[in-house]
């Protein structure tokens, strides 16, 4: 089995997805022969959470710690160097094959209680390709435990520029605010975008800008990305709130992208509670995103 893990092929119309078993990974997207999508190499571990799922927490967690109800917990620092806990659990975990056709998968993920996250979650995630929309991702969490579980969600597609420069590349993020942090990347004040450089909509060239910065108080459900003469949208539901963008270093990532991640909750949430979802027993929690290619902006 490749470093990927088990990949499965979905297509509609031009479109196509690669779906990981390991962690349920997005490992790919095409339009035709365009990658909509950064795409996984097969011979090598998915660079920098490239398409993949972020539960129970995305982004960080100031030095893997948390208190609820009134309990302290600590978590495996997953990010040493600057002492959190990022990007959630399950992103090497092994997701079971629950349904599939030509066009959609299901997969499904039981995350057990462990040291850190005594809670249990039954996670379901399914990838849909339409020939008219592209892709959707459809998620259902459930708590299975017998107390309530703290729990946020978040997904971390890179939208591919087809070897465009980021200087060029156009976005529209329909964002009012964002998040200022500290130096190992934890939120410490949220501030308005107005008249600065982070002002990503109206649609603006990248230039110079770089990123790996939260956004919230969303005015839109729709990030737009152009470059040449090529457009690819990413749209979220109402039951994401906030977004991270990041722009990889091309001497890291080895490919031109931007990150567009739809998250429930802020960096830090289960410090912050800036977004966190507490999940009762045996209640469930539903979420949609997705993916498609469209025309230029104008």
């Amino acid at each position: 089995m490749s470093l990927t893990g088990q990949l499965y092929e979905i297509t509609a119309g031009d479109y196509t997805a690669w779906i990981s078993d390991v962690g349920a990974g997005l490992a790919g997207l095409w339009f035709g022969d365009r990658p909509i999508t950064a795409v996984w190499p097969a011979g090598a571990l998915p660079p920098m959470s490239s398409g993949g799922v972020l539960i129970p927490w995305p982004n960080r967690i100031r030095d893997a710690q948390y208190r609820h109800g009134g309990q302290d917990f600590q978590l495996p620092l997953t990010e040493p160097a600057q002492h959190n806990a990022s990007h959630g659990l399950v992103r090497w975990a092994r997701f079971e094959l629950l349904d599939s056709t030509a066009a959609s998968l299901t997969f499904v993920h039981d995350l057990v209680p462990q040291t850190g996250y005594p809670f249990e979650l039954l996670i379901r995630i399914s990838y849909v390709l339409s020939a008219e929309t592209g892709l959707s991702v459809h998620t259902a969490v459930t708590n299975h435990g017998e107390r309530p579980a703290p729990f946020g969600i978040g997904f971390h597609p890179y939208l591919d520029l087809d070897g465009h420069e980021l200087d060029h590349a156009v976005i529209d993020l329909p964002a009012s605010s964002m998040y200022l942090v500290d130096e190992r990347q934890i939120p410490t004040e949220q501030v308005p975008v107005a008249g600065t450089p982070y002002q990503l909509s109206p649609a603006r060239a990248l230039g110079s800008l770089r990123l790996d910065h939260g956004f919230t108080e969303l005015h839109g459900s729709r990030a737009i990305v152009e470059f040449g003469s090529d457009r690819t949208e990413l749209w979220w539901g109402e039951e994401f709130g906030y977004l991270q963008v990041f722009t990889p270093p091309i001497e890291r990532f080895k490919r031109t992208a931007i990150a567009i991640e739809p998250m429930s909750c802020a960096a830090n949430a289960f410090q912050s509670g800036d977004g966190l979802i507490v999940l009762e027993p045996a209640a469930s929690w539903t979420a949609t995103w997705g993916i498609a290619a469209g025309t230029p902006i104008g």
